[in-house]
Order: C-alpha cells, then sequence, then structure tokens
C-alpha cells in the first residue's frame, strides 16, 4: 500500500519538468506544453486522464557494447523503448521509468543515466495522448533480458541497427542518449 499522497508524483513530475534544460526549441516547446497540461490538469499523471497523460519510459542502453533493447510492442507492433504508464506506488517520474524499464526489460540493476531526462515526446496512442518523459538506463555488464507479457519479442541492436527498426522518435531517443553518455 501507498503511503504518499497521489499528488506527489504530479508535484515531482511539474519539478523536473520545470527545472529540466530543454535542449532545443522543440523539446522546450513541448516541456512548456507538457508543464502547461499538468496545471490544467490535477489527473495529468493518470491514464485515467481522457485529454492526455504523463508517461515514462528508459531507453535500456549497453554503451561498452555500444547497444540498445527495444521491445516489439504487443498493441501497437512496433520496435520502442521500454515505457508506459505511471502507477500509484510511483513516487518520482525517474522511480515510473527505471520500474517499466526493469518490469519490461527483465533485467535487475539498471541504474538511470544522470541528468534526469533526456528527452520529451509527445504521441497519440490507442488509449489518449501520450506525453512522454524518456530517460535512458543503463544495463549491468551481466544482462540477461526476459520478454515482459507486453512484448511480442526483446531484442538488443547496436546504435546503428536502430533506423532500420524503429520510428524518428526512438531514432531520437537513441541519438540524444548517444550525445549524454
Amino acid at each position: 500500500m501507498s503511503l504518499h499522497s497521489p499528488h506527489t508524483l504530479h508535484k515531482d513530475a511539474a519539478r523536473v519538468l520545470e527545472r529540466w534544460p530543454a535542449p532545443d526549441a522543440d523539446q522546450e516547446r513541448l516541456r512548456q506544453a507538457y508543464g502547461d497540461h499538468l496545471a490544467a490538469y490535477p489527473d495529468g499523471m493518470w491514464k485515467a486522464c481522457g485529454d492526455g497523460h504523463l508517461t515514462a519510459s528508459a531507453l535500456v542502453i549497453d554503451p561498452p557494447r555500444e547497444r540498445v533493447l527495444l521491445t516489439l510492442h504487443r498493441k501497437l507492433r512496433m520496435w520502442l523503448q521500454m515505457g508506459g504508464h505511471c502507477e500509484p506506488e510511483d513516487t518520482t517520474l525517474a522511480d515510473a521509468a527505471l520500474r517499466e524499464a526493469t518490469e519490461e526489460s527483465g533485467i535487475a540493476g539498471l541504474t538511470l543515466l544522470p541528468g534526469g531526462p533526456v528527452r520529451l515526446d509527445r504521441h497519440h496512442t490507442p488509449c489518449a495522448w501520450h506525453l512522454d518523459v524518456q530517460y535512458a538506463a543503463v544495463a549491468p555488464p551481466d544482462a540477461t533480458a526476459a520478454i515482459s507479457d507486453e512484448s511480442l519479442d526483446l531484442r538488443w541492436f547496436g546504435y546503428d541497427e536502430v533506423a532500420d527498426v524503429a520510428d524518428a522518435s526512438v531514432r531520437h531517443l537513441v541519438a540524444r542518449t548517444r550525445a549524454l553518455v
């Protein structure tokens, strides 16, 4: 049972977005739009918010081997980073991203890249608009991935292979992450 207020995650998200140094004008526009969304919707963190909601994701990376782990999403049938809806037990966006990455990759011991989110991505899904806050999670050297119920497949791709399998959002996430590693 959660011991924190349901507003804890909302406050954390607002704080993270307020302090996040957007790397370019497009990301700055999204940062402001996410902040406006949270200001307008007290339930803007939750799937129940039909006008859109924040989600958290993490690109699992293995820098020594220059590769990323992608999931073939069961519903969307696309190669994506790990991620999804925030849950009541999440106290921070970083917690939500790390939880999602761990659950969907099956890898214990993931650590988020320091410095907060890597980028933002707004996209429409069958449930609503997702205002995704994207992190990067470093896999431990002995990482063994395991497919979750949400995946059709789970596979490591070399940095240069991502462009052949993933959409522009994932390609931008990989490029931005590589610039930070």
